[in-house]
């Protein structure tokens, strides 16, 4: 991967920038079309968002905003948890699309898998919800479908499937890798998306990281990001700082050693969300 606009391919063979702006926590309005323009002229073309995240719209009225072609773009969103199922999928997703005021979708994702934590029929529940995924991806609404947050054992009934997921989304940075997540994605080649690639915010206090970042003359976010890059992992990062949404563009320029990749994937979990896919209560 040499820039921004380089490509992951997805089983289907349709193309993923390789690096995406994530809008997890961007409030609507302003601050959300703002920061998303910005990324635009820094060069990005991937957007993910989320019903959940309450800014559908306003990442609608940036995609409008921006001076680039809808096609040069590629926009990610996903069904929440309380919409899960056949019925209640369609119909957000047709939420989602007029929120977004887009003719089509690149990426659709469920949110979080239902778990046997919460529901007796969890592996019924996930299989109606992909089969209103698949159903709008034959349609050609959707260039490609995948799920978000799922261990293994959540996407072993999916993986049986006429279409299987594409994309798994999961969170992952130093001290969180996932590997036996990420290892069956790669064996069932399903590309792997980082989110909160930062930690939200939070590796950037890490010595040992802030030591690395030292080397190379880069950032600790700029490490993180090329970190997932260096694994085969698209990393999502998040920023509403114009100075750093370009900051966390420029991370080509560098290549960590196997000596400091090795370090970093041996870290020990320091910082994460805490949420367990197992048994999430929302």
């Amino acid at each position: 991967m040499k820039t921004l606009t380089d490509t992951f391919k997805l089983s289907n063979g349709y193309e993923i920038p390789c690096v995406g702006f994530g809008t997890w926590q961007t409030p609507s309005g302003e601050v959300c079309i703002d920061s998303i323009v910005k990324a635009v002229e820094c060069g990005y073309r991937h957007i993910d968002t989320a019903a959940v995240y309450g800014n559908e719209k306003s990442v609608g009225d940036a995609i409008k905003s921006c001076q680039v072609k809808r096609e040069e773009l590629f926009i990610t969103s996903k069904v929440w948890n309380s919409e899960r199922g056949y019925e209640t999928t369609l119909a957000a997703f047709e939420k989602t699309m007029s929120d977004l005021k887009l003719d089509y979708l690149d990426l659709y994702l469920i949110h979080w898998p239902a778990s046997a934590y919460r529901f007796e029929n969890w592996e019924e529940i996930n299989l109606n919800t992909w089969r209103a995924m698949t159903e709008l991806y034959k349609s050609g609404r959707i260039k490609a479908i995948g799920v978000s947050n799922f261990l293994p054992h959540h996407m072993d009934a999916l993986m049986k499937t006429e279409i299987k997921p594409m994309v798994n989304q999961i969170e992952y940075h130093p001290g969180q890798t996932q590997n036996e997540t990420v290892e069956y994605c790669k064996r069932n080649g399903i590309v792997v998306e980082a989110w909160s690639p930062l930690g939200t915010g939070r590796m950037l206090t890490n010595e040992t990281l802030i030591e690395i970042a030292k080397k190379y003359n880069v950032s600790v976010a700029q490490l993180c990001i090329r970190f997932c890059l260096q694994n085969g992992v698209l990393p999502l990062p998040k920023s509403v700082t114009p100075s750093r949404i370009k900051e966390n563009a420029d991370v080509f320029s560098f290549e960590i050693s196997a000596a400091d990749m090795a370090e970093i994937n041996a870290m020990e979990y320091f910082a994460g969300s805490g949420l367990d896919p197992d048994t999430e209560d929302f």
